[in-house]
This record gives structure tokens, C-alpha cells and sequence, in this order.
């Protein structure tokens, strides 16, 4: 019988990480930095180790463990942690892929004089998100929530001497917070409408019908605002190309495979309170949907490669929400059925997500493996990359084969996945996700193309073929990468090209789908046309469809930026107010900054709190001050220090109380 202990062992393996690295090491071994590297990838081998172990025993799930925090009166708020199928998954996801990027660290920082700072970062995040998937309860998810905002502050911002570092840093933090805001109401508004935190039983009464009505709707659209902002999803998405100001391995493990999948994570174990409110799933769906091909359009110019895969972050977030948003929205107009609808939703949504993780974080440290040899992030600069760096080639290539999702790799069995529940339930996001597949492909095939084709342009001026982040010493030029950072990136690589095949096996999808959530059992997803792509089109043609959208924008990417059949200087001219739209993306950081915080914000309302506690709050404080010292110098005058003054007003006194006295007779 697999024991509760297991779950608080892999929360704690990187809090001892946390607390080894900064009590112990940066005091007293500072000239050892490597041991902080050490002491953290043990700790996630160690905790990657137990995941696996609990994986294995799913015959046992739900597996609990709880401890009574607090009782005042009938209020009680309990800690504690849960596995299932979809938790299982999850810790599978976020210890392996942090275990990858630590190892990779190791090359990548090297030399970094912040480097026992940064993996005490990294602990206190992975820590946080390992809190978060295992949480029981709202409560305890919205603690560990608020703990990975402030891991990802302390890693945007790592360089913090850095102007764009730091800015990006309270970016990030600052448009977090106003989803965070809206999930804490929320879980309020649940908590005060039906008396518990507790995620699954609040889950049960949804499949009940015990919750609905406006204030479920409410409820659950204060939920998404949290899983919007850090999912960074429209229009809260503005803070995560900002973000790539952090060390690549930070972009590679919290905004490609774990914090940002916290908002996606949070909606699947969810799903059946939102699958209870049409019009709360509706806006997941439309949410998802427009994100994907929004983030997509301005993934199509972006010149500064980790910039190009942080808008594809942001549109594949869209895929995994349009997911369950389309699955869910099925169950809420009765197409489906809870049993049959929330196992399906977990599945198709989850699925994606861990698929896109491993190799979106291979594509994040293929970019910081070309940093790594030219010095900048400029696509424009690098160029033959191929010829010098065959390695770092062939795993980018493959990643980009899967995010496209071209067959066999992973990306074509779980985002068609998606696709094809789009096309049965809502066709006009699946035309939404169509089009978004073409750029996909073109966007990554066009950094392919002017990062590894071509010849080399030089790198940044002066860097001499070193990182950016001013850790490594000068190079000669261009050169692969080492081997601490190229065996990640292989591990990646192959997980990028057989995760997906997983299914067959009676793997990831089917293994999601058959968990048991909200106490219902779960469905038996088997293998049917759609996975057996050339088997039969005839009557599941999608698959097919999709995989030759995508290498239709493969082959527009090739004719532009690699046969130059097409000059990409003219599109340019001839679209050029579509290209100054797109590399400005829709200038809504100038909106947020200049109209709404500079002039609704700044000059409006916080000009009338200033005016409010100037002339009101001032104004009654100072009144009352001026009224106490009018009265104190009128009393004082009464002290003259003589006695018969005294003697006097001591008789008066007197004969008024004996006034009094016998009036109240």
C-alpha cells in the first residue's frame, strides 16, 4: 500500500534544496558553486524517482494525505495532498523536465557569479509547482500559486542589474496579479456559497448539479482570470516575451513546461465545475481558440528567436484551453455526459500539454545553445549554424517537427487530438485552429532556416561567439555546444519523438482518460482512425488535413527564407501595415502602459486618491488637530493659580450638583 508520506517527500526533496543551498552552501562554500548544482539535481532524481513509483501504482488513486491546519469553530482549513491520474502525469512532467533544464544549467551558468543564487531560485520553484499539482484543496493551490509568481519574479529577474531584467521581472509579477485577484474571489465565492475548499468534493457537487446558477458562473470566471494570467493567455499575455530577459534555462523550464501550464492544469482539474457553467466553458473555449492564432500572428516577424518561442508558447496554451474548453462545453450543452466528457476533456487538453513540454523546452535550449555560441538571440546574426553546431541542428529540427506536428513526432498525435474534438464540437474554433497550424509551421521553419541555414553573419559584435549572459569566456566562433548541455537536449529530443506514441502502449491520453475525477469512472479512449493516420482518411480525414496544412507552411517558410524564391523584403513593403501591426504587437503594451496606467491609472485615479486623502483624509485630521488645540488654549486660560478662583468654581460645582440632585427628585 503506497503511503501518504510518499507525496510530502516529493515536496520537501527540493524545499531541502532550497534550504541546504542557502543556509549551507552560499555562507560557507561559496567557492564551490557547482555543489548547488549537485545538491538540487539529486534532490530531482530523487523526487523524479518517487513520481515514478507513484505512477506505477495507479491501481491505488486516489492516494491522500491530509493534516488538520486550522479549526476555529465550524471554520476548518485543512493541508493536504492528492495523487491521481492527472497529478501522477503532472509530477511526471514538471520533476523530469526541471531535472533536464538543472542539468543543462550546469553549462549554460557556468561562471555565472550568481550561481548558488540561481539554483536556490530554481528549487524554490520547483518546490512551489510541485505544492501546486498535489494540492487537495483551493486554498493550498492558491498558496503554492502565489510561491511559483514568486519564483518566476526571482528568475525573470535574475540579472537583475539588468534595466530590461528588472522591468520584465515586475511586469511579469505586476499582470499576474490581476488574475491572481480574480482567483482569489473566486475561491472565496466558493468557499462562502458552499462551505469548502476541498477541489474534489466541490467537483462532486458540479456532477450533482448542486452548483450552478449565476454565482457558480461568477465563481469560475474569477478561476480562469488566474489561469489566463499565468497561462498568459489574451489579454493577460503580454508579460511572457518580456520574460524571456531571464537566463534561457529559466525560459525553458517555467515558461515552456511548467508555470505557464499551472493556468491549463488548473482548468482540467476544475473541468467539471466549468462543464456546469455554459457560459464560464464558452469563454475557456473562445479564450483558447483566439489566443492560439492571435500569439501565432506575431510569432510570423519576430527577428529574436526566444521571443519567436514565446508567442508559440502562448499559442499552444490557446490549443490546450480550446481542448477543454471544446470537450467541455460538449458536456454543459448535454453531448456528452460527465463520465464520458471530463475523462476525454483531461485527456485531450493534458495530453498536449505533456507532450509540448518536452519540446518546447528542447526548442528553448536549442536557443540558448545558439546563444551560447554567437552571443545574441538575433535570428539576422546567426545564420550556418548547421555546419558548426550539428547537434544543437538536429535536435532544434526535431523539436520544430513536433510543435508543428508533423508525423510520427509528438506534436501531431496530441494537437490534432485537439483539432479533431474542435471539429466535432465547435468547427469555428477548429477553422481557428487550422490556420494557426500553417503558422506554426512557418514561424519555427523560418528561425530554421535563418538560424541553422545559409552562412554565418557574425554574431553579435564584440561577443566573439560567446553567451550574452557574460558567463563563458571568449570564443573563437561559432561551436557546438557541451556535452552537460547537449545530453538534455538528446533526452528531449527523443521524448519529443515517441511521447506521442505513448497512446498505443496505453499510454499518456488513454491512461488520463480512464482516471476517476469527481468520483465518476473514467472512459476507455481506444485507438481508432484518427491515430491510425493512413488507415483510413476516407473516413477520418482531419489528421491528414492538418499534416498537409502543416507542411504547406513548412514549404512557404523554404521558398521565402531558404530557395529566396520569394523575397521576404518585398512581402514586407507590400504588407507593410500588416508587418508594423504584427512587430508592434497590436500596440497593446502601449495601451496597457500609456492609456491605461499612465492616463485612466496614473493621471485619474490615482490622481483623485491623492486629491481624497490630501483635502479628506488630511483634511479631517488636521481639522480635528486645529479644533484640540482652540479648545486646549481655551481651557488653559481657566488655570490662573489662584486659589479663591479656585475656592469659587468648587462652590458652584457644588450647588449645581444639589441642583440637579433635587430637580431629579
Amino acid at each position: 500500500m503506497l503511503s501518504g508520506s510518499v507525496l510530502w517527500a516529493i515536496f520537501l526533496l527540493p524545499l531541502f534544496s532550497l534550504l541546504f543551498i542557502s543556509l549551507i552552501l552560499r555562507p560557507f562554500f561559496n567557492s564551490h558553486p557547482r555543489l548547488s548544482g549537485y545538491t538540487i539535481i539529486a534532490c530531482l532524481t530523487a523526487a523524479l524517482g518517487l513520481s515514478i513509483w507513484v505512477l506505477t501504482r495507479s491501481d491505488q488513486f486516489p492516494i491522500q494525505s491530509t493534516v488538520e491546519w486550522a479549526v476555529v469553530g465550524n471554520f476548518k482549513i485543512n493541508l493536504g495532498f492528492v495523487v491521481d491520474n492527472l497529478t501522477a502525469i503532472m509530477l511526471i512532467v514538471v520533476s523530469g523536465v526541471s531535472l533536464l533544464v538543472q542539468i543543462y544549467s550546469q553549462g549554460y551558468m557556468k561562471g555565472d557569479p550568481g550561481y548558488h543564487r540561481y539554483f536556490a531560485f530554481m528549487s524554490l520553484f520547483t518546490m512551489s509547482m510541485l505544492g501546486l499539482v498535489m494540492a487537495s484543496n483551493l486554498l493550498l493551490v492558491y498558496v503554492f500559486w502565489e510561491g511559483v509568481g514568486l519564483g518566476s519574479y526571482l528568475l525573470i529577474g535574475f540579472w537583475f542589474h539588468r534595466p530590461s531584467a528588472a522591468a520584465a521581472a515586475k511586469k511579469a509579477f505586476i499582470v499576474t496579479r490581476f488574475g491572481d485577484f480574480g482567483f482569489l474571489i473566486g475561491i472565496l465565492i466558493l468557499y462562502f456559497t458552499y462551505g469548502t475548499f476541498n477541489i474534489a468534493e466541490l467537483n462532486q457537487m458540479a456532477v450533482a448539479g448542486a452548483l450552478g446558477g449565476t454565482t457558480l458562473t461568477l465563481a469560475m470566471l474569477g478561476v480562469f482570470s488566474g489561469a489566463v494570467g499565468k497561462s498568459a493567455q489574451f489579454p493577460l499575455h503580454t508579460w511572457l516575451p518580456d520574460a524571456m530577459e531571464g537566463p534561457t534555462p529559466v525560459s525553458s523550464l517555467i515558461h515552456a513546461a511548467t508555470m505557464v501550464a499551472a493556468g491549463v492544469y488548473l482548468v482540467a482539474r476544475t473541468l467539471p465545475m466549468f462543464a456546469s457553467s455554459e457560459t464560464a466553458i464558452t469563454i475557456v473555449a473562445v479564450i483558447g481558440g483566439f489566443t492560439a492564432i492571435f500569439a501565432a500572428s506575431m510569432g510570423l516577424v519576430m527577428n529574436d528567436i526566444k521571443r519567436v518561442l514565446a508567442y508559440s508558447t502562448i499559442s499552444q496554451l490557446g490549443y490546450m484551453m480550446l481542448g477543454l474548453g471544446a470537450v467541455g462545453l460538449a458536456v454543459s450543452k448535454g453531448y456528452l455526459t460527465y463520465e464520458e466528457g471530463i475523462g476525454l476533456g483531461i485527456a485531450v487538453g493534458i495530453f498536449h500539454l505533456f507532450t509540448h513540454a518536452f519540446f518546447k523546452c528542447l526548442l528553448f535550449l536549442g536557443a540558448g545553445s545558439a546563444n551560447h555560441a554567437t552571443g545574441t538571440f538575433d535570428m539576422r546574426l546567426m545564420g550556418g549554424l548547421r555546419k558548426y553546431m550539428p547537434w544543437t541542428f538536429a535536435t532544434f529540427l526535431i523539436g520544430s517537427l513536433a510543435l508543428s506536428g508533423i508525423w510520427p513526432f509528438a506534436g501531431f498525435w496530441s494537437k490534432d487530438m485537439i483539432v479533431l474534438e474542435a471539429w466535432r464540437h465547435t468547427p469555428i474554433l477548429f477553422w481557428l485552429a487550422i490556420i494557426t497550424v500553417f503558422m506554426t509551421a512557418f514561424y519555427m521553419f523560418r528561425a530554421i532556416f535563418m538560424t541553422f541555414g545559409g552562412e554565418y553573419r557574425g554574431g553579435e559584435a564584440g561577443h566573439g561567439g560567446h553567451s550574452s549572459h557574460g558567463g563563458h569566456d571568449s570564443h573563437g566562433g561559432p561551436h557546438e555546444s557541451p556535452l552537460v548541455m547537449l545530453f538534455p537536449m538528446v533526452i528531449l529530443a527523443l521524448f519529443a519523438i515517441g511521447a506521442g506514441w505513448s497512446f498505443w502502449a496505453g499510454g499518456v491520453a488513454k491512461f488520463l482518460a480512464g482516471g476517476s475525477y469527481a468520483g465518476m469512472p473514467g472512459v476507455s479512449l481506444e485507438p481508432n482512425a484518427f491515430f491510425g493516420l493512413f488507415s483510413n482518411v476516407v473516413h477520418e480525414p482531419l489528421p491528414l488535413i492538418s499534416l498537409v496544412v502543416a507542411l504547406g507552411g513548412i514549404f512557404v517558410a523554404y521558398a521565402i527564407y531558404s530557395a529566396k524564391w520569394i523575397s521576404s523584403e518585398k512581402i514586407g513593403r507590400v504588407f507593410a501595415p500588416v508587418y508594423t501591426l504584427l512587430s508592434h504587437k497590436y500596440y497593446l503594451d502601449e495601451l496597457y502602459e500609456q492609456i491605461l496606467v499612465f492616463r485612466i491609472l496614473y493621471e485619474g485615479l490615482f490622481k483623485l486618491v491623492q486629491l481624497f486623502d490630501t483635502y479628506v483624509v488630511d483634511g479631517i485630521v488636521n481639522g480635528l488637530g486645529k479644533i484640540t488645540v482652540a479648545a486646549s488654549g481655551a481651557l488653559r486660560k481657566l488655570q490662573t493659580g489662584q486659589l479663591q478662583s479656585y475656592g469659587l468654581g468648587i462652590a458652584i460645582g457644588v450647588v449645581i450638583i444639589v441642583a440637579v440632585f433635587f430637580a431629579y427628585r
